[in-house]
């Protein structure tokens, strides 16, 4: 039977497989070459940073003699919260080389500008202090040096028509946000789509998701709803979420035709922001 999955069963988990691992007198390198798995991995596995999928636990168990052990008491991940909101897949959202996230509502936080990022961390209930405010803030903008690197990681956003049409800060907020957005698409640092409201049910209107990879590791996704977030890093599950992501998808303008959106609603916007201060 799996145990249930959060950071003390992982340290619980990855302490008897490095006890295990060196009662055989291997390495880390060694068991990684007969189990096929990067030396990594296994690090992050004994670390508790990470979970071994149901393949990896038998070919575990089958190399080291253990009698179907850690296959057995595999954490399972079936949705467990995250701390914090956010604050695991934030982490996993640095160390990722590619990322694919569906915004429906609001962009990602390493994609807002700061006076987007201010209004939407300033909007919550209940109330912030400024100084609480300013220190979200500053944790958000660090998170925008993720963009600093042309190719990595390498960003797909799906955005729904939602996330233009919303109006946070007033127009001229919207107006930078949005350019910020398209210039970041022209420049080829990241691909955008846009659902269009026209496209009417699509696969993905249940909420966001946000699909990570890794140089060495498997790939997880990050699913968010109200203060709440859920990290998935069983494979099925995954798998399951890329294909619907990329259902969605298919619904969605090209690249092209959502860099035209962009500009043609963020024109819009600097229109009525002058207007607001000519009238």
């Amino acid at each position: 039977m799996a145990i249930e999955d959060n950071p003390r069963s992982r340290e619980q988990y990855g302490q008897e497989l490095k006890r295990r691992r060196e009662a055989a007198g291997l390495t880390q390198e060694e068991l990684s070459q007969r189990v096929v798995m990067s030396r990594t991995h296994i690090a992050h596995i004994e670390a508790g940073r990470r979970r071994p999928d149901v393949e990896d636990a038998r070919r575990l168990d089958q190399v080291l003699g253990t009698g179907g052990f850690f296959e057995r008491f595999l954490p399972t991940l079936d949705g467990r919260k995250v701390a914090e909101h956010f604050a695991e897949a934030a982490e996993l959202e640095r160390q990722a080389v590619a990322i694919k996230e569906y915004a429906s509502t609001l962009l990602p936080g390493f994609l807002q500008t700061p006076a987007y990022a201010r209004e939407v961390l300033g909007s919550g209930h209940p109330a912030k202090s400024d100084e609480r405010r300013d220190s979200l803030l500053a944790t958000r903008l660090e998170r925008a040096r993720l963009m600093d690197k042309f190719d990595s990681p390498r960003v797909t956003l799906l955005l729904g028509e939602a996330v233009l049409r919303q109006v946070i800060g007033g127009p001229g907020v919207m107006c930078e946000q949005l350019r910020h957005i398209q210039e970041l698409g022209e420049s080829r640092r990241i691909r955008i789509h846009v659902l269009p409201f026209r496209a009417g049910a699509h696969a993905l209107l249940e909420g966001p998701v946000k699909l990570m990879w890794f140089e060495e590791l498997p790939p997880v996704a990050y699913v968010e709803g109200l203060k709440s977030g859920r990290i998935w890093e069983l494979q099925g599950t995954v798998r399951e979420l890329e294909d619907v992501y990329d259902h969605a998808l298919g619904d969605a303008l090209s690249h092209r035709k959502s860099l035209a959106l962009l500009k043609a609603v963020a024109e819009d916007y600097e229109h009525e922001a002058q207007r607001e201060q000519h009238p």
